[in-house]
């Protein structure tokens, strides 16, 4: 299959950071007019500091991880499908990394297309054959061709902030009862932008997951090579002690299948179920078959 620019996802992407951006600006105008500045000077140093974390992503979430770049002398196959891979998709070769854990999974950072990274677990690697580990290097490598990783870590900036204003607003404020009713309106207008942003950002990163799948499998041509390392990935999640799962929890929104469960964690997923996932990469299968 020739790749097709994906123009819903292009579309839900716009549509959420003209919204993340208006509600910024709502904001802002409520932390100034509330706050004398005091909680804006917050915002414009945490503004600051997502820049250099924005510069700088693909190298922070490998070491939050503990992945190390590793070379094509280390891991030479795992390099040759990375580049074939990436030819294939018409990407510049990314930075290859590994992740010493027992949870098989994956994920891809960077700010561009020219500064990404694609990481995978040492459990992925002993879980997943060929063709399946190929479905889900072309998942991530997907990501990186919609530029995925930009938008999110943009997204969440003001998701971040928001939370960062409710959980030490009355701190900032100095807890001064002259302040009381200024602070209060901020962090009750920053709770409300907090979860607004929450859900945008959720609702986005669901349907992307939904895209890389697609666009993985353009790439290999075998969607359901995808599908059955969906179904290994997420039934040798049940074999991974639960301290391994909690400690890389908060990664969530990267991998290609996030570890937390449950009716609590399914609602509030960063990804679309495994099950719904694998019915549309059939669904795909089946059209290519009759083409």
């Amino acid at each position: 299959m020739k790749w097709k620019a994906d123009w819903g996802l292009r579309a839900r992407m716009g549509l959420t950071m003209f919204l993340l951006f208006a509600l910024y600006v709502v904001f802002v105008g409520v932390l100034w007019a509330y706050t004398s500045g005091s909680l804006l000077l917050i915002v414009l140093l945490m503004g600051s500091f997502s820049l250099g974390q924005f510069f700088f992503s693909d190298k922070l979430t490998l070491w939050s991880m503990g992945a190390k770049e590793v070379s094509e002398n280390e891991y030479p196959e795992l390099h040759g499908t990375v580049g074939r891979l990436s030819q294939q998709a018409d990407l510049p070769k990314p930075k290859v990394a590994v992740v010493d854990s027992r949870v098989p999974n994956a994920f891809a950072t960077g700010r561009s297309q020219k500064n990404a990274a694609v990481c995978v677990t040492t459990g992925l690697l002993n879980a997943l054959d060929r063709d399946e580990l190929e479905g889900v290097l072309a998942h991530e490598l997907a990501h990186v061709k919609n530029r995925d990783m930009v938008v999110m870590t943009i997204a969440s900036f003001l998701s971040t902030i928001a939370f960062l204003v409710v959980r030490w607003g009355w701190w900032f404020g100095g807890g001064d009862r002259r302040n009381q009713a200024p602070i209060w309106v901020a962090i009750l207008a920053s709770l409300v932008v907090w979860i607004v942003s929450y859900f945008l950002i959720r609702a986005l990163s669901r349907y992307r997951e939904f895209a890389a799948d697609r666009g993985g499998a353009t790439i290999t041509g075998k969607p359901s090579a995808l599908a059955s390392a969906l179904l290994t990935i997420d039934g040798r999640m049940d074999r991974v002690p639960q301290d391994d799962l909690r400690e890389e929890s908060e990664m969530n929104a990267f991998f290609i299948i996030p570890v937390k469960s449950g009716f609590v964690g399914k609602l509030f997923s960063t990804h679309p179920s495994t099950e719904r996932r694998v019915e549309k990469l059939r669904e795909l299968e089946r059209q290519m078959e009759s083409a």
